[in-house]
C-alpha cells in the first residue's frame, strides 16, 4: 500500500486556550485536527493530576494534527502566537499517512 510524507504536530496546552488555539489552526489553514483530554503528566512545576478537578479551568488538552510537510512553517507560526504567552508544549514528528488527498 502506498504512503505519503507528512508531519504529526502534538500541542498540549491549557483547556481554557483550546478554541484560542484551535481558530489559530483553521486560519492556517489546517483542515482536520483532533482534541483529547490529558489526564496528568509532569514537568518543569512537578506532577500533576486532573484528579478532583471539578471544571477544566486548571485542565490541559492535546490537540493533534496531521499535515503536509509544506504547511508546517504557517502552522506552527499561527500555533505559537497563542501557546508563547502559556504553559504548553509543541512536538512535530515525521509520519506516514494513507489518503494523502484528506490532508
Amino acid at each position: 500500500m502506498q504512503t505519503h510524507t507528512a508531519k504529526r504536530v502534538e500541542i498540549v496546552i491549557e483547556a481554557p486556550l483550546e478554541r484560542r488555539l484551535t481558530d489559530a489552526l483553521v486560519k492556517a489553514g489546517v483542515t482536520g485536527f483532533t482534541i483529547l483530554p490529558v489526564l496528568g503528566g509532569s514537568g518543569r512545576s512537578g506532577q500533576w493530576s486532573r484528579e478532583g478537578q471539578i471544571g477544566r479551568a486548571s485542565g490541559m488538552v492535546a490537540v493533534i494534527c496531521l499535515i503536509r510537510p509544506e504547511r508546517l512553517d504557517d502552522l506552527l507560526a499561527s500555533a505559537f502566537e497563542v501557546v508563547e504567552r502559556h504553559i504548553g508544549v509543541v512536538s512535530i514528528t515525521d509520519c506516514k499517512v494513507l489518503r494523502a488527498e484528506r490532508f
